[in-house]
């Protein structure tokens, strides 16, 4: 993609935004509090982003004791952010890597040196992303930086102005030189919240028109809408063959098994008597098998128990 091509297209977002967004202050901070600030504004709204550092500053005493608390704890104070944790490990490693570079958390020295050595000493920072360098540069150095999330680079993905492989390594070449200095902080402001749109809802069809309007030709990047195949058709499967659908039975075949039923038929009704006759036969035997069983058990002839042998001493009379 030439040059010419994306600063044309950046200016033409810039042109449109302006209709469809206004663009958020920012207050005047202490240098570290920008810092932070832009931990939560990177994945939010302004609106949200302001909600959430009044939150975090009227919830503890000082950032030695946000410092200390836990991811978790800072996340339900953050609550109101979309990625509320993710906001919560920005803040508590940049407070951790400030306190370890400067055993303070007081940043206002690097506004006295130049521009590009306190960019320098706050890249190397564990914890200070991209985006929050970008904007203190912006905001709190007087610099000309525009803050770019990951948001943002998936519209300028969508707009052309990036390709797949700048957008996968988290590279916007030639932003500041599209736009001047002067109109930095606006364009930031526009960008991010149509990014933010943007993540939150991809088939808005207001953000949608806006990307259109930036960028015709943006309709083949634009995510597609997944369907769902229809779960009623026949169409057999890995794990084995379809079943038929089942249809409700019609009047006619109600009718026709009503009187297939109805209808008499000879050989059926002579099996069924002779199985009858059979049944009353094995009935009869079994009645005198059992007859015979008892009467025999009730016979003289039967064997009788031997009589005691005191009994058969008493008959003998006594010589």
């Amino acid at each position: 993609m030439s040059t010419p091509n994306r600063a044309g297209k950046i200016a033409k977002a810039h042109k449109v935004l302006k209709k469809h967004y206004k663009p958020a202050t920012v207050a005047d901070r202490p240098l570290l509090e920008h810092l932070l600030y832009a931990c939560c504004l990177q994945s939010a709204t302004p609106e949200a982003a302001d909600d959430a550092f009044a939150h975090l500053q009227q919830a503890y005493y000082d950032w030695n004791e946000v410092r200390v608390t836990t991811i978790s704890e800072l996340a339900e104070v953050l609550s109101c952010l979309p990625k509320a944790s993710e906001a919560a490990s920005r803040i508590k490693r940049t407070l951790q890597s400030v306190f370890e570079a400067y055993y303070s958390f007081d940043l206002e020295n690097l506004k006295k040196e130049n521009i590009g050595k306190s960019v320098k000493q706050l890249e190397k920072l564990p914890g200070v992303s991209d985006f929050s360098l970008a904007f203190v540069t912006q905001n709190g150095l007087s610099g000309h930086a525009i803050p770019v999330s990951h948001e943002t680079r998936e519209v300028l993905r969508v707009l052309g102005v990036i390709s797949d492989d700048e957008a996968e390594h988290g590279k916007v070449p030639g932003m500041e030189r599209a736009i001047p200095k002067s109109k930095g902080t606006e364009f930031f402001s526009l960008l991010h919240q149509l990014g933010i749109d943007y993540a939150a809802s991809p088939h808005s069809p207001r953000v949608r028109s806006i990307l259109l309007e930036i960028a015709p030709d943006a309709k083949d990047r634009l995510p597609k809408r997944s369907v769902r195949k229809a779960t009623d058709g026949a169409e057999p499967s890995e794990t084995g063959p379809a079943t038929a659908p089942t249809t409700a039975p019609t009047a006619a075949s109600v009718g026709a098994r009503e009187r297939k039923a109805k209808t008499p038929d000879p050989d059926k009704d002579k099996q069924k008597e002779q199985d009858k006759d059979r049944g009353r036969d094995k009935d009869k035997g079994a009645t005198k098998k059992t007859a015979g069983k008892a009467s025999a058990s009730q016979s003289p002839g039967a064997e009788q128990a031997p009589k005691a042998p005191s009994k058969r001493l008493a008959k003998h009379k006594p010589r």
